[in-house]
């Protein structure tokens, strides 16, 4: 399937690792001109020159989502040669901390990077998708917003927060053209994924190889009909698709790429 995604530019918020750069190495494969996004200048270079070597378009662009200032810095850095059409608000982050030891600070500033940069980006970029009358803002969000765990309460409730402002958004955009959908992930196999896991597995008598501790911590943390994680390119075929023409009727809709994870009708 062709997506048709040329003459579109693309911002990939946090995609210069995990699933943010699978996204961004692919909406550009399917020929938006996309801009690299992460707080590290010299790894959002990095990625975008591994897109610019696969004979891609892409420019790179870094700084802090988490204030005002570093937001606009960024929308103007990404509008440098011309107006966003595709907005991914993929960025966010979250330490694996218990109720007893997620104190309010640190909801707080879960909240402001996973919600509220989020926030800004969307209100630095879509006027501008209004008055063109095209645009598409996929926001990524996870099964823990539907279903969450005891650990890490601070960054579930973020979770569900970013599918919310996602339905909202849509409605907002009624007959403007700009459409606004979630992605929801369930565990992906990124590097910190592999990493914590690794790092619990022999104490729990999972075994010392990934070979041996993966299918038990599947069955423990995210038992699903494939029996393991996801792939990042399989979260980005799914913001692929909601960005092209052909998901043109898809409004405030979730598409959960979670092997089953969420054991539900709806």
């Amino acid at each position: 399937m062709d997506l048709d995604l040329n003459g579109k530019r693309a911002l990939v918020t946090g995609s210069s690792t995990g699933l943010g750069e699978a996204t961004a190495k692919l909406l550009a494969a399917e020929g938006a001109a996309v801009v690299v996004h992460g707080l590290e200048k010299e790894r959002a270079e990095a990625v975008a020159e591994e897109i610019l070597q696969a004979g891609g378009t892409a420019t790179a662009t870094s700084g802090d989502l988490a204030t005002d200032q570093g937001a606009a810095d960024i929308a103007r850095a990404a509008t440098a040669d011309g107006p966003i059409d595709i907005l991914v608000n993929n960025a966010g982050f979250y330490r694996h901390l218990s109720w007893a030891d997620a104190r309010p600070e640190e909801w707080n500033d879960t909240y402001n990077v996973n919600v509220v940069s989020g926030v800004r980006m969307i209100q630095q970029l879509v006027p501008t998708m209004r008055e063109r009358g095209w645009g598409r803002v996929i926001t990524i969000g996870g099964g823990l917003a539907l279903q969450p765990m005891n650990a890490h309460p601070q960054y579930n409730a973020t979770l569900a927060a970013r599918h919310n402002l996602a339905v909202s958004l849509a409605r907002e955009l009624k007959d403007t053209g700009v459409t606004s959908n979630v992605v929801s992930p369930g565990a992906i196999l990124v590097d910190a994924v592999k990493d914590f896991v690794m790092g619990i597995g022999p104490a729990r008598g999972w075994g010392t190889t990934w070979e041996e501790i993966q299918p038990h911590s599947v069955q423990a943390f995210i038992p699903n009909d494939h029996s393991r994680y996801g792939r990042p390119d399989e979260i980005a075929a799914a913001v692929a698709y909601l960005c092209s023409d052909y998901a043109e009727y898809i409004s405030g809709a979730t598409i959960r790429v979670d092997g089953g994870f969420i054991r539900s009708a709806f």
